[in-house]
């Protein structure tokens, strides 16, 4: 198995647990800094070029604020997103909100705010009018989703007709039709067909199919296009032996079959976006935690003091995250573990039979990638509570950027009756 570098050392570890225990979700400024200017970069041949940042993946105001620095907006899916967003005094053309199978009341806060919505399926439109008084907004969106299966070559790369986002070909010519006649006049679309993709042809794949779409849209509506989101899907390399996407290359990639299927058809000045989270994020977090156990029956185990609660993705989807026993970075692996938390669930595991350096109690374990749907999907099964976050400066600083959760946060929602008052003598 290979290896993938920290950007914390051991000597560091050391160094911040003196003021903050683990476990932790730690984050390195000076990655996301270079990664965003990179993404800035890739796609500055397009003059009216946004990064939505996709909130759900790492919704910290902290780390939102350094993308911002690089002329990022927020993608939003809930109420409490658009909340923070709002709370950040982004614009309102610096809010995107997509979401699905939406409440009134999230809507209504998105209209207040002006923030531009993404629409996911016909049947909104006639919603939407009446949340909104009969006037709709004059710039909308509307995400498509084209259904069978979405291949690059031979290769299947996800399936978009079992999933329950966007609308068919059909419903989303139909839906700008409609809301041409209710008075929208700048229209936008949104596609997401496939997840974490480690392939520089994905976007340009992906382009395609969207700026051929635009044009069909032109021509059978009439609306004009403004904007082409591409959504998230650039994904990372969990694993050492991937290689990772070039975003340098991606961004070329979109600017050749811009220039091939736009421009011929007066469409030159589209704005590009993209909603990536994974991609912003993922490689520039990373989950720190201290051996507490180990257990020798019908397998070696090492026990954390971190579990799924920290990190839900090995459990949820059986995912990869690489592990580093920090300051054993060039020893021997030969050694063979399943490497778990503390959950009453058997798939609270980070890992499975995974072979890594002999394991001390004491030692900490660096679990990668972690910086884009790890902390968010935190929960409190089995009445844990969630980690701090951190964020290494570029100066070597490290800053907390959300404290640790204690018992009193757990029962903060019964502080309406006797017991909240009990619960905490």
């Amino acid at each position: 198995m290979g290896s993938k570098k920290t950007f914390v050392s051991l000597e560091q570890i050391k160094d911040i647990v003196k003021t903050y225990p683990t476990p932790f979700h730690l984050y390195d400024e000076k990655g996301i800094r270079e990664n965003a200017a990179k993404l800035k970069q890739a796609f500055s041949w397009n003059k009216g070029y946004r990064e939505y940042f996709a909130v759900k993946a790492t919704p910290n105001p902290f780390i939102i604020n350094i993308l911002r620095d690089y002329g990022c907006g927020l993608d939003c899916s809930s109420l409490t997103e658009l909340m923070m967003a709002n709370a950040l005094e982004c614009k309102p053309e610096e809010i995107m909100f997509s979401s699905n199978d939406t409440p009134a009341e999230e809507y209504e806060y998105a209209l207040k705010i002006g923030a531009t919505i993404n629409l996911d399926d016909i049947t909104h439109i006639e919603f939407l009018e009446n949340i909104a008084g009969g006037k709709l907004p004059e710039t909308m969106s509307c995400r498509f989703n084209p259904g069978g299966y979405f291949k690059m070559g031979t290769d299947i790369m996800d399936n978009p007709g079992d999933a329950k986002y966007g609308m068919t070909h059909e419903k989303i010519i139909e839906a700008f039709k409609i809301l041409k006649s209710k008075g929208v006049k700048h229209f936008g679309i949104h596609s997401f067909l496939a997840s974490n993709t480690v392939s520089n042809d994905y976007y340009p794949t992906l382009a395609k199919i969207l700026f051929e779409l635009a044009v069909e849209l032109k021509e059978k509506t009439g609306v004009s296009i403004e904007f082409i989101n591409l959504s998230g899907g650039v994904g990372v390399a969990y694993k050492p032996e991937q290689t990772p996407n070039d975003i340098l290359v991606i961004g070329e990639g979109v600017h050749k079959v811009f220039d091939e299927v736009l421009v011929p058809a007066g469409l030159g000045d589209v704005a590009i976006f993209t909603e990536l989270g994974r991609f912003m994020l993922a490689p520039y977090g990373c989950l720190v935690s201290q051996a507490i156990h180990e257990k020798h029956t019908h397998k070696e185990y090492i026990g954390l003091d971190a579990c799924a609660v920290n990190l839900m993705r090995p459990a949820m989807y059986g995912a990869y995250h690489h592990i580093t026993v920090a300051g054993k970075e060039d020893a021997v692996c030969d050694h063979t573990y399943d490497v778990t938390g503390s959950l009453c669930e058997n798939n609270d595991k980070f890992a499975i039979d995974r072979k890594l350096p002999k394991i001390d109690m004491g030692d900490y374990l660096i679990i990668h990638d972690t910086g884009a749907h790890g902390f968010a999907m935190g929960y409190q099964y089995n009445g844990k509570l969630r980690s701090s976050e951190l964020l290494l400066k570029e100066d070597g600083s490290v800053e907390m950027i959300r404290r640790a959760e204690t018992p009193k946060d757990y029962f903060q929602t019964f502080d309406f009756c006797d017991f909240y008052k009990k619960v905490l003598n």
